[in-house]
């Protein structure tokens, strides 16, 4: 076990709020904000409740008009409508988002069907003059369909269920009311588009959102690589300088000497050395380790680092797995010192095995909500959990409360 570092901290102690232990995977590690999942839940919630009040406030017409029709589609169409806005409702709390999208297509296509089967169970003969009750949310089935379809087809279907519904209405009513079909027909198009559209347009925001933050991702993982390639860069011109040119020097001034010699096969050591890392990619356990510690001491000189895990020999890690976890872990640093507040202390433990290397960064300042985040916000979304994401085998998760101090724990495993 290796440690450095001061701030009076104990290798063995942890700050408090500490809240994932390095050797352990933390659960929903890699989640992704998704704009445009948290607003079809919002939305699936509010459409479900709307079935719901609209529910409690109709349930008595659809018993007082049950006689107009067959008995059988009274029963269905409370069944159907209704039933399948409930689970609308009830899907947005499913973890898989496609549960969501289901039910709202499920709930859109049962409103048309009750809708076009309400003119088959009509008697023809019995009419009433406050209508069919379904007549009064068809832009609630429009918004349920928006949350599945394309703008397109939810015009179309809103279109035809205002014109079935409509048309039906109109019918039922006739002996009582004088006919007004058309400006009925434009009025619920019109009131209903609004909300529609609005929604649409939510939605259409949100993919634009989730759009921008998967594009400055690979922007950022593009730019980690273009440093690393600096860093490369920089290491052979200071070999050039320092061991080449330095032995040519020597050479000119001291003749072929023995210590001019040892400078000289010392440099071309090293050349080989730079030569068969820039084709093979990897890095041994010490050089990884020594990236991770430098890319930590460069963000906060006073962090205290462990470094614990079997040295066996021979172990080694992808270039780019090591630099996409030294640039998290920098950006992890740097976010504790500027936010946890005066006198945390920071301690970050590294954990290098065969196959895996692993990083818990924790401190026991002010901490934060992380589900307070709104996800336009992309500091850590893209220093940190976009870099390991762009990783085979890579994940990101921060643990944080109010007053308990942070944790950021990164971890990449080598995929079977």
């Amino acid at each position: 076990m290796e440690n450095t570092g001061s701030a009076g901290v104990e290798p063995a102690e942890r700050p408090k709020g500490s809240g994932v232990e390095p050797a352990e995977r933390p659960k929903g590690s890699g989640v992704e904000h998704r704009s445009l999942d948290r607003l079809l839940r919002m939305f699936g919630r509010f459409v479900g409740t709307g079935y719901v009040i609209y529910f409690v406030l109709l349930f008595s017409e659809s018993v007082r008009t049950a006689d107009l029709t067959a008995w059988w589609w009274s029963p269905f169409a409370g069944v159907t409508v209704f039933g399948s806005g409930v689970l609308l409702g009830l899907a947005t709390f499913l973890t898989d988002i496609r549960w969501t999208r289901f039910a709202a297509g499920v709930a859109a296509v049962l409103y048309l069907v009750a809708v076009c089967t309400w003119v088959v169970a009509w008697d023809g003969m019995s009419f009433d003059v406050a209508g069919l009750y379904l007549s009064a949310f068809p832009g609630l089935a429009a918004l349920a369909a928006s949350l599945v379809w394309r703008p397109g087809v939810v015009a179309v279907y809103l279109v035809t269920v205002v014109l079935v519904i409509q048309w039906s209405n109109a019918r039922v009513r006739q002996p009582f009311v004088e006919p007004t079909l058309f400006a009925d027909i434009a009025f619920a198009i019109m009131f209903c588009t609004i909300f529609v559209a609005a929604l649409l347009g939510a939605l259409r925001t949100a993919r634009i959102l989730d759009a921008t933050i998967v594009a400055t991702q690979a922007n950022a993982a593009s730019a980690a690589a273009a440093a690393a390639r600096d860093v490369e860069r920089e290491r052979f011109d200071a070999l050039i300088h320092d061991g080449v040119m330095s032995s040519l020097l020597s050479v000119a001034r001291q003749g072929r000497t023995e210590s001019v010699a040892r400078q000289a096969r010392s440099t071309l050591d090293q050349l080989d050395a730079l030569r068969s890392y820039s084709v093979d990619r990897r890095f041994d356990r010490v050089n990884a380790v020594a990236h991770l510690r430098a890319a930590a001491t460069d963000a906060d000189e006073s962090a205290s680092i462990e470094v614990v895990g079997a040295a066996n020999l021979g172990t080694t890690y992808p270039a780019e797995a090591v630099r996409a976890t030294g640039a998290a872990l920098a950006e992890a640093v740097r976010n504790s010192v500027r936010h946890a507040g005066e006198g945390a202390i920071r301690m970050v433990t590294v954990t290098a095995e065969p196959g895996r290397l692993a990083v818990s960064v924790s401190d026991d300042g002010v901490g934060f909500d992380p589900d307070s985040i709104p996800p336009h916000r992309l500091g850590v979304a893209v220093s940190i959990h976009g870099r390991m994401r762009q990783l085979d085998g890579g994940s990101a998760v921060v643990s944080s409360a109010a007053g308990a101090g942070t944790t950021v724990h990164l971890q990449w495993e080598e995929l079977a």
